[in-house]
């Protein structure tokens, strides 16, 4: 069962990719932006469950804009 939600407000990206640096596993660079890799899109959002965090964390954190929110889902 997924434990986290990872919340790309593609939209807000600027396309630094520092996310797909530092966690290539879910973060790729499709032209000038950002992409989530696996997602589901609901609206200009990407989201996508995952059961590990891996360097998610690290990837919101080192976003120069808050466009990557990481949410613990509930039991």
């Amino acid at each position: 069962m997924p434990k986290w939600q990872i919340i790309h407000e593609h939209d807000k990206c600027i396309g630094c990719g520092a996310c797909a640096a530092i966690e290539p596993k879910h973060w790729v660079m499709e032209g000038d932006k950002a992409h989530l890799m696996e997602s589901r899109k609901e609206g200009t959002n990407e989201i996508k469950e995952v059961e590990q965090l891996d360097g998610n964390q690290e990837a919101a954190d080192s976003c120069p804009v808050p466009c990557i929110f990481v949410k613990k889902i509930q039991d």
